[in-house]
């Protein structure tokens, strides 16, 4: 059974246009204690309706001894469920947390690291920079609805970070972006490769993440799969319910064609 943490709301902030971030403090963030992964997060649980409502968002600098945390919204008006409950929160508002769960930190033992998301996984991408070494080179590539979107990712000078603004509605047919539209996966395609062991964390709109730019790493460039971690965060046109059912499909798909 997951951890169950109480978060108090105490302060909130904007990132940019479509990113909240929400401070919280709890009077026990035992559950934190010991986790390392930059890619640490929590399901959020929110109430009403039938049933609870269950959102995952990585936890930001979790202080243990001092029971406070940081938590970044996407927001896009009143769509979802967490955005809009993001945008409106005010200090004295509580939360239940589950986890933390996570896998992933920057080994300073690559020889250079790649780190592609977007703007979901962007908090997730910020941690995984601050966490790098001074000396550390590589690739950040993060896919923001246009240049306003963009944060300070305070990289180290040796880490080449580049911005791609996502094709809007009006551009888009279906899953796939019209022809001329720059994309995560182009993006990504278009790095020169560096020599020597890369660690990679790409995470993100699942179509784009597991069917484009997985297979390019890990097929066409060889990487090794304990050298990657990739994941989608979401799915265009899909809810966080009939997404998990999705990632699991497909997980399970994967595994009879591997056998």
């Amino acid at each position: 059974m997951p951890s169950t943490t109480a978060l108090t709301v105490t302060s909130t902030e904007a990132l940019s246009p479509g990113l909240v971030r929400v401070h919280f403090r709890s009077d026990d963030l035992s559950a934190f204690a010991g986790s390392t992964a930059t890619d640490r997060y929590v399901k959020l649980v929110f109430e009403g309706g039938e049933a609870p409502v269950l959102r995952t968002y990585t936890a930001i600098d979790p202080d243990v001894e001092a029971g406070t945390v940081a938590i970044d919204f996407v927001v896009h008006g009143d769509e979802g469920v967490a955005g809009p409950w993001a945008a409106r929160a005010t200090p004295g508002e509580t939360l239940a947390a589950r986890g933390p769960g996570g896998g992933y930190a920057p080994d300073p033992s690559a020889a250079w690291h790649l780190l592609v998301g977007d703007q979901s996984a962007l908090p997730a991408v910020a941690a995984a920079v601050a966490a790098l070494g001074a000396t550390a080179v590589g690739y950040v590539v993060v896919e923001v609805p246009g240049r306003e979107h963009e944060i300070d990712l305070r990289a180290p000078a040796g880490m080449e970070v580049s911005w791609v603004y996502a094709a809007s509605a009006e551009e888009t047919v279906g899953d796939d972006a019209v022809a001329g539209s720059p994309t995560l996966v182009d993006a990504v395609r278009a790095l020169p490769w560096r020599p020597g062991r890369v660690q990679a964390f790409v995470h993100g709109e699942a179509r784009a993440v597991m069917h484009g730019i997985r297979p390019y790493l890990l097929t066409e460039r060889g990487v090794p799969r304990a050298d990657a971690s990739i994941s989608g965060y979401w799915r265009r046109g899909r809810s966080e319910e009939s997404f998990r059912v999705w990632k699991s499909e497909l997980a399970t798909a994967e595994s009879a064609a591997a056998g």
